[in-house]
């Protein structure tokens, strides 16, 4: 256990006096290749293969978070370069993000494939020798640098097609959360004029009440000047109005 560990002691001294010889020019390389990366791919920041375990993200972030320190580093934007790391670090050893970049990665493969399989159709002879070497014709091209080259296209062409999807879709769903606080809004409002409302009826009660007694007790007062209509005779059989005599002076 101790020899474990002093084991270790011992590579991380040897690791930063490795970087303290490192030239500046190599930390302003770094500082660049990291800020040119492919953004929606941690494996790019990192410089590892597709394959990488969780260890092996841990191992090159510490290398080159060493290299691009803004304490050791004197590039302008070393401190961008460094959290750029972080942030893919962050990334690929979250078991979510990380299974997500590698559906991807494998979609992007399965279309290389593909695509590879219809060119054999045409090309006879590569065709028997992958028959031949059962498959391992294929596993030999995949490792190769054009088929490497062609992957790391082929993943960025489809996270950028999956993030643009994605903001589409939020785009949406922000447009849809707008209608619908302002349809609440609305319907606060009409139930808010609707209790004023409400209100200010009530708060006249007691007043249309009072009138509508005093009509009951004492009929429509006549105005001084307005001429009363007719009474009705009650022995009159016909119930016919009688015009009252007109005094004249």
């Amino acid at each position: 256990m101790g020899e474990a560990n002093t084991s270790s002691i011992d590579d991380d001294l040897l690791l930063k006096n490795f970087y303290a010889e490192v030239s500046e020019v190599e930390r302003d390389n770094e500082v660049v290749r990291i800020l040119s990366c492919f953004k929606l791919n941690a494996f790019e920041y990192l410089n590892l293969p597709f394959d990488s375990s969780a260890e092996d993200v841990k191992k090159q972030y510490r290398k080159l978070s060493l290299l691009v320190h803004p304490d050791k580093c004197k590039h302008p934007k070393a401190n961008e370069a460094f959290s750029a790391l972080a942030k893919a670090q962050q990334l690929l050893l979250d078991p979510q993000e990380r299974e997500y970049l590698v559906n991807q990665i494998n979609a992007a493969r399965e279309e290389l494939r593909a695509k590879r399989k219809k060119q054999l159709k045409k090309d006879t002879a590569s065709k028997l020798k992958s028959l031949v070497d059962e498959g391992k014709y294929e596993q030999e091209y995949e490792k190769s640098d054009e088929f490497q080259q062609q992957l790391k296209l082929k993943v960025r062409e489809i996270l950028t097609d999956q993030e643009w999807r994605r903001r589409k879709m939020q785009m949406r769903i922000s447009e849809e959360e707008g209608r619908l606080k302002k349809d609440e809004e609305e319907s606060k409002e009409m139930w808010k004029r609707k209790r004023e409302h409400e209100e200010q009826w009530e708060g006249t009660r007691e007043n249309r009440v009072s009138s509508w007694r005093d009509f009951m007790k004492g009929g429509k007062k006549v105005k001084k000047g307005e001429l009363r209509p007719p009474k009705l005779k009650t022995e009159d059989p016909n119930k016919s109005y009688v015009q009252r005599p007109v005094k004249r002076g």
